[in-house]
């Protein structure tokens, strides 16, 4: 796969609007590959893990991250991203649901996520507390539902574009775009954006005509394209035997004596980069002696 993929920061208009245009397509086929995905479910947890970058974008410290979950009441059932500045992961309860395509042609990502639920975005700002806002999903084809995000829980209107152009198990495209114009704003550059945004609606097939430097050039035409600041981007786990031993102290020991007694032992399975550890009898036992 040629190219690499990155997230461009934009600034329109001497900065009165806020653009965020990326390409996620090696990160979308990473999470492909882990979980053996199904098409459908390819283009719903790459669309989710795109516009859960521009949120991990947005954070500004070191050691902080964003976790967006969608629990809708489709086949997927749960779906996950983390992401800090630049690093994504993601994992999703059944990433192998098969779907017929959409009466247009297109994977039917709405049903597979589902029309109801919730959209749930946790911002760990390494503080003691942590921001939690949440919404309804309003489509459960996650663009919308980032776009209501923005507006309904951080009163910021948005225009969002998510898109993974799917052809069998390889990913040929994938990227996002994000639009919010900033307070002041006047309303004839809004009108101007919203005349533009059908440029914006498959954004993944547009992807393949252009590098995302050309289309910012293009549809931004204008309206002073400046770009400020570029972060790869990449599907990174930052799962580790420290961090399974904790979450098997967290069982407590009554649970512990039972994996030991019943199985000798103990595997844990990481969601989001499928590796195992095993624990074995005497491991648990300093287990529960340090629990």
């Amino acid at each position: 796969m040629s190219g690499h993929d990155e997230m461009l920061q934009i600034d329109l208009c001497n900065g009165q609007v806020r653009v965020m245009l990326c390409e996620t397509t090696q990160t979308v086929q990473k999470c492909a590959d882990i979980h053996e995905c199904t098409p459908v479910c390819t283009a719903a947890l790459g669309r989710l893990m795109t516009g859960t970058m521009m949120l991990g974008i947005m954070m500004k410290g070191k050691d902080e991250s964003v976790t967006v979950t969608l629990k809708g009441d489709g086949p997927m059932g749960t779906l996950v991203a983390v992401a800090d500045h630049g690093a994504v992961r993601a994992c999703a309860d059944h990433p192998q649901v098969v779907l017929p395509l959409r009466e247009d042609g297109k994977l039917d990502v709405g049903t597979a996520v589902g029309h109801s639920g919730r959209m749930s975005v946790i911002k760990d700002l390494g503080m003691k507390k942590n921001y939690i806002g949440q919404c309804e999903l309003v489509s459960g084809e996650i663009a919308m539902d980032f776009a209501n995000y923005f507006t309904v829980s951080e009163q910021q209107p948005s225009l969002v574009a998510l898109g993974v152009l799917v052809s069998g198990n390889a990913v040929l495209k994938a990227g996002g775009l994000l639009i919010q114009p900033l307070p002041g704003c006047p309303d004839e550059i809004i009108d101007q954006l919203e005349l533009r945004s059908p440029m914006f609606a498959d954004i993944s097939r547009e992807m393949t005509f252009a590098p995302i430097e050309q289309l910012c050039s293009d549809w931004f035409r204008g309206m002073e394209p400046r770009i400020l600041e570029r972060t790869p981007l990449c599907y990174k786990c930052t799962c580790s035997r420290n961090r399974m031993e904790k979450a098997l102290i967290s069982l407590g020991r009554k649970e512990l004596r039972d994996l030991q007694a019943e199985d000798h032992g103990a595997e844990i399975v990481c969601h989001f980069c499928r590796k195992k550890y095993y624990f074995n009898a005497d491991e648990l036992e300093e287990l529960i002696r340090n629990s």
